[in-house]
């Protein structure tokens, strides 16, 4: 019978330390004998990670995969040195048994079963950094003078007609633009005209006004007097037949 039980791979428990964000990271425990082998995990801060499952049974000639998954940290450690530790446990087990008959009596070392210990470290690792974006230095230097065409399905080049087209495409919207802004003047002209025209008329209309006004005035002073004379006339005739 092998010296160990299960082998574990890999070695060592494998985090890419990130602050503030939860990470996980896999084991697999592989069964080379012929025997029921069951497991339990252990670790040195329970609170800080999460196991799945941390307990089960690897059949013979085969293997389990374990889950570990490091809550999200707020600090990260000096130098990125982690001191947690694991342990896999390992014992046979009787034939036929599942994950489920697993228990702490299984893995009591007074009842003179042997006891299998594997101690993995934790390594904290650089995060993953995104792709870099393609300097622009490369772009800049696939120029259209420098480029071949393609012949056997490479990527595309720049083409020359690309330029001719937006220098045309603008042309035509600067033109449109001019066109619009001469109508707007022309109306605009057009207005101005119209205001002068308006205001001259109102400017004749006061004057006849005044004028109309002004004739009116003269004419009240003549018919006062006819009035004047008329009643006096009346008055004369009126004594002279008195007299009489």
């Amino acid at each position: 019978m092998p010296s160990e039980l299960l082998s574990i791979q890999p070695g060592e428990l494998q985090f890419p330390f990130e602050l503030k964000k939860q990470i996980s990271s896999s084991l697999r425990l592989v069964n080379n004998t012929n025997e029921y082998v069951a497991f339990k995990v252990k670790t040195t801060s329970p609170k800080k990670y999460c196991v799945r499952p941390n307990t089960g049974v690897v059949l013979p000639q085969s293997s389990s995969d374990i889950t570990v998954t490091m809550q999200a940290q707020r600090e990260a450690p000096p130098d990125m040195q982690c001191k947690d530790k694991f342990l896999v446990q390992s014992v046979i087990a009787p034939y036929g048994t599942t994950a489920k008959d697993v228990s702490q009596d299984l893995f009591n070392k007074e009842s003179g079963k042997e006891i299998h210990d594997n101690k993995l470290r934790v390594v904290y690792t650089a995060a993953p950094q995104p792709p870099s974006p393609v300097p622009e230095s490369a772009e800049e230097g696939l120029s259209p003078n420098a480029s071949t065409p393609a012949t056997n399905g490479d990527w595309g080049v720049f083409s020359r007609d690309a330029i001719p087209k937006d220098v045309s495409e603008l042309k035509a919207k600067l033109t449109e633009a001019r066109t619009a802004l001469a109508t707007l003047t022309e109306e605009r002209n057009a207005a101005i005209q119209l205001s002068q025209r308006l205001k001259q008329e109102m400017k004749n209309a006061g004057t006849n006004v005044d004028r109309g006004t002004t004739q009116i005035a003269l004419k009240e002073p003549g018919f006062s007097f006819f009035f004047v004379f008329l009643v006096g006339l009346l008055g004369i005739l009126v004594g002279y037949l008195v007299r009489s």
